[in-house]
């Protein structure tokens, strides 16, 4: 009798955008790397921690250049490769552009998982590939301990629609366009406590490609847009808030949250990531009374394939909830507003 398949998730230590590095040991690591000249033509590296790279090409044309890749936040190999493949394509809409085509990567213990199982999530990937009107044109194969899946994705945009996180405005409204707990449902799951409808919720948030970014980068009124994903709510925020010079004003009650996490949450659901983010934030991030630790697990929760965060003027804030919607993020709504630092205060998040 052959020995069973493995569940996907209990051959990873983690699994999803809740893999990353913690935000402090990354910024401990890039402080350590020398840099190099960039040319006139990088128009975004990494000085912010934005999305992806951009390059221009011409006066019409720049190259978006990204990469993700994961270990497994579902059992079910198809929806696997769906998400990674999803979570990879959200940096290249993130800023604005389209993709062209996709690169996999590919890492797995093939003395464990049989080649039907890796090809299921091979076969994931190029579905959400399909949906985005690309091509998968190559990539790469390694045998791994732990089963890795991701894309190399390569982008276009127009140079003066490129939206960085690095160029919010006091004044700017803060529109999120998916609902928080992805990690909380995923870290349920892993332990057996996610029900079928729980799970359903789970796919459908991941799985759904953020399309809407090129339609708002060619807003006027939108200034800065990135994706939250693994360093939760308050880690991308504070990024867009530190890379601008501002702070971003979080209204708690306003931030959109899928059914059931903060219950899940409540019952000890929580990714050991999200206790990293909150631990690396420090003095940076700011919360009212109003919140307990149920709501700070939520606001750190690493979201795999999460919405994008968008700054933008007052009198674009509906059209901006309109495009969302139109992209089939019903989710999206406004959840705070962007401030001038004062005298004394750094750039930060303020949740309250």
């Amino acid at each position: 009798m052959p020995d069973p398949i493995p569940r996907l998730t209990s051959l990873s230590h983690g699994g999803g955008c809740g893999c990353k590095l913690s935000p402090a040991i990354l910024k401990d690591l890039l402080r350590r790397v020398p840099s190099f000249p960039a040319p006139p033509e990088l128009l975004v590296g990494t000085e912010t921690g934005d999305d992806a790279a951009v390059y221009r090409l011409n006066d019409a044309q720049a190259l978006i250049a990204t990469t993700d890749f994961f270990m497994p936040i579902v059992d079910d190999p198809f929806d696997f490769g769906r998400i990674a493949a999803a979570n990879a394509l959200s940096d290249v809409y993130a800023m604005g552009g389209r993709p062209i085509l996709a690169l996999a990567l590919v890492a797995m213990p093939t003395a464990v998982l049989p080649a039907a199982t890796i090809a299921r999530i091979l076969e994931g990937g190029a579905a959400i590939c399909r949906e985005a009107g690309i091509p998968i044109a190559g990539g790469h194969t390694i045998d791994s301990v732990e089963p890795i899946y991701g894309l190399v994705a390569i982008g276009l945009v127009h140079p003066d629609r490129v939206r960085r996180n690095a160029s919010a405005r006091p004044g700017d409204r803060l529109v999120l366009g998916k609902a928080l707990g992805v990690g909380i449902l995923a870290a349920a799951l892993k332990k057996g406590a996610l029900d079928g409808r729980g799970y359903e919720l789970l796919i459908a948030a991941t799985t759904r490609l953020n399309t809407a970014g090129p339609d708002l980068a060619e807003l006027d009124g939108v200034h800065a847009m990135t994706d939250v994903t693994g360093f939760g709510l308050a880690g991308h925020a504070l990024g867009m808030a530190r890379g601008s010079g501002v702070r971003a004003r979080i209204a708690w009650e306003r931030v959109p949250r899928l059914s059931g996490a903060r219950a899940l949450a409540a019952a000890g659901y929580v990714t050991g990531a999200s206790r990293r983010n909150r631990a690396s934030f420090g003095g940076a991030l700011t919360t009212g009374p109003c919140l307990d630790d149920v709501d700070l697990a939520m606001l750190c929760d690493p979201q795999t394939s999460g919405g994008l965060l968008v700054a933008c003027a007052p009198d674009v804030v509906d059209t901006v909830v309109a495009t969302f919607a139109r992209h089939g993020c019903g989710d999206a709504a406004e959840i705070g507003e962007v401030a001038r630092v004062l005298a004394g205060e750094e750039a930060g998040v303020w949740v309250g």
